[in-house]
């Protein structure tokens, strides 16, 4: 199951970090520099603004041989025929298997839990998500996850995919640990210009090799 996309760097959007105009040049930047997957995660409700937002970063993503996730909206991932993630209570991820089709990926959040885990690939969860496993900008507080749940993950038969504060100084137990994506967003895209988000992406993606 798009086993070469669902390894390495998985970059997240911010609409406050990539706000004024840094969307689409720093989003290809993190391509650039080697993100498999790009998930566009906006929560605001002007659906043209989404549209047209997404549509942009899924033509970059094509350019680029990686694919686009859409957070919780099962709708506009289906209009642009793109991937989905959901979390625990963004709706079905049957439904979305039966939407988006059999090729389709689609992510699941569980949190720190592997009963989590085990039900979202019974309902056909292409990964896992899991966190927090630092304290980070998006979510602070303490961290939830820890490298032996990613460990225990391994035998559930599918990606998992590590998230929460993870930065180039923490990454590497949680790949050593069995994550196939670090999901990324600050330590990514808190960045002054495009080539500095191309040179952490790099640096990322070397993580893996």
């Amino acid at each position: 199951m798009h086993s070469h996309h669902l390894h390495g760097l998985y970059a997240i959007t911010d609409s406050i970090l990539l706000a004024d105009g840094r969307l689409l040049p720093f989003c290809e930047a993190a391509l650039r520099g080697g993100a498999r997957l790009l998930q566009y995660r906006d929560k605001s409700k002007d659906a043209k603004k989404r549209l047209r937002e997404a549509d942009a970063l899924r033509n970059l993503c094509e350019k680029h041989g990686a694919r686009l996730v859409i957070n919780d909206d099962l709708p506009l991932a289906k209009q642009l025929a793109c991937d989905v993630h959901l979390g625990q209570s963004d709706g079905s991820l049957i439904a979305a298997r039966q939407q988006l089709g059999q090729s389709a990926i689609v992510g699941a959040t569980c949190h720190h839990h592997l009963h989590l885990a085990t039900k979202a690939i019974a309902d056909g969860a292409s990964y896992t998500a899991f966190g927090r496993f630092y304290s980070s900008q998006t979510k602070p507080g303490e961290s939830l996850a820890s490298p032996a749940l990613l460990q225990h993950a391994q035998h559930l038969g599918r990606p998992a995919v590590a998230i929460g504060g993870i930065t180039l100084d923490n990454a590497q137990p949680l790949i050593a640990a069995g994550a196939a994506m670090i999901a990324v967003i600050h330590a990514l895209f808190a960045a002054s210009s495009p080539a500095e988000v191309e040179r952490r992406a790099s640096a990322f993606t070397q993580l893996f090799s």
